[in-house]
């Protein structure tokens, strides 16, 4: 017997796409209905491809759900794939389990959402398939919940959904439901559909693990091709797993070494080479493109005294070039042509020594860490500013750093010439 299954997760229905809503009124449009769009997608994708049955692994909804339309939107997209013949199967992860109507929606009945209490299995009626899954019962959940996932059913083929920090997975989330790849490849199931890490990663072909990744990239940590993963079964083996582009805007970060650059013209050039080039990768979605200039180069000083010129002049290149591209943020890591090292040991030199001793890099952490926890504490509860003081914590000190080191630079070139 023959099937096909769809294998979703981290929808986050409604999250911001970060640091792009505020750019623009036409922008914020188009951004924020991005989650629903490539939602609607996956639903006209298992529709299209006679899909059995859809997965999803958790974290639906982005937290509390404040507005309900939100519920609603859901409800309607299950009923669309009941009108199909098409069966669903989800978990509540950590981001669910804090929302107050996620486990009280009144769904279709072609949905089953799996008990937060303990791990439970739904034979399939049309199919010798079972789904085995558990939702979180609140956010934090740090205990290994897949050790009491069901035994196999001999003779299906076996689905386990779980929403967890696999060891294995390169993640920065959080370490909720925590287990091993060796753990759930002896569990005897036949597939493991995983949720929460917001990259795609397939940790084990025998049987397959799968995380599917986020249908639509959020920040510009989540960069390149989301969506979902396609799954073939003939005779209780999978034959075939297929990545699905679902998303509607793409992370792009393009990185543009500007060692050759003389001029700012010719700068501008390279850029516009290798925008051109994300833009041939995302096909017809919208851009979210951060650029980041790396190399020496004489620019260096000039560039950093006044990003924002720099930062007008892509932006007026994007107007040109055809497609929907938005610059998330223009990122200035160059370094002068000339090394500090030749420097005159004097005053120079001084401050040199200075900037390089091994404490300075930690000074300026804890200096930039400290501004910014009094910043956090006056800003409004629920704020969305995690990737914005992510990149300040990050970056501020080496930029420091960078500018410190091009102006001793620049004066001590200048004192040459005189």
């Amino acid at each position: 017997m023959m099937f096909k299954f769809l294998h979703a997760a981290d929808l986050h229905l409604d999250s911001p796409l970060l640091g792009l809503a505020s750019k623009s009124a036409d922008y914020a449009a188009r951004v924020d209905r991005a989650s629903r769009d490539a939602f609607e997608k996956l639903i006209a994708l298992a529709i299209d491809q006679g899909c059995s049955f859809v997965v999803l692994a958790g974290d639906i909804f982005d937290g509390d759900l404040r507005n309900f339309e939100t519920g609603l939107f859901f409800i309607d997209q299950m009923r669309r794939l009941g009108d199909a013949g098409i069966q669903a199967f989800l978990i509540l992860g950590n981001h669910d389990a804090e929302n107050r109507f996620a486990a009280k929606l009144s769904l279709s009945a072609n949905v089953h959402v799996f008990d937060s209490k303990r791990a439970e299995a739904v034979a399939l009626s049309t199919l010798p398939v079972t789904v085995h899954g558990r939702s979180f019962p609140q956010r934090d959940v740090t205990e290994n919940i897949a050790r009491d996932y069901p035994t196999p059913i001999p003779g299906h083929f076996n689905i386990g959904v779980l929403h967890t920090a696999c060891q294995g997975s390169e993640s920065h989330h959080a370490p909720y439901a925590p287990c091993t790849v060796e753990q759930l490849a002896n569990h005897g199931y036949d597939y493991w559909a995983l949720g929460h890490v917001h990259a795609r990663a397939v940790l084990s072909t025998d049987p397959y693990i799968i995380y599917p990744g986020n249908l639509q990239g959020r920040s510009p940590r989540e960069t390149g091709p989301k969506g979902a993963t396609l799954v073939s079964v003939s005779d209780g083996r999978v034959t075939e797993v297929e990545h699905r582009d679902l998303d509607m805007v793409r992370w792009f970060t393009v990185s543009v070494d500007a060692n050759a650059s003389e001029t700012r013209a010719t700068l501008l050039d390279h850029i516009r080479s290798a925008i051109e080039q994300a833009c041939a990768d995302a096909g017809d979605r919208a851009i979210a493109l951060r650029v980041r200039l790396v190399g020496e180069t004489a620019l260096h000083h000039r560039m950093l005294i006044e990003p924002q010129a720099l930062r007008e002049d892509v932006a007026a290149l994007l107007a040109t070039l055809a497609g929907d591209v938005w610059l998330e943020k223009l990122e200035i890591a160059t370094a002068p042509p000339v090394q500090p090292a030749s420097l005159d040991p004097t005053v120079s030199g001084q401050l040199l020594a200075e900037i390089e001793a091994p404490d300075t890099d930690q000074a300026l952490n804890e200096m930039v860490a400290a501004r910014l926890a009094e910043v956090r504490a006056k800003m409004p509860a629920g704020a969305h500013a995690e990737e914005f003081f992510a990149t300040l914590r990050d970056e501020a000190p080496a930029r420091a750093r960078a500018l410190a080191l091009s102006l001793i630079g620049d004066t001590e070139a200048g004192d040459a010439a005189r």
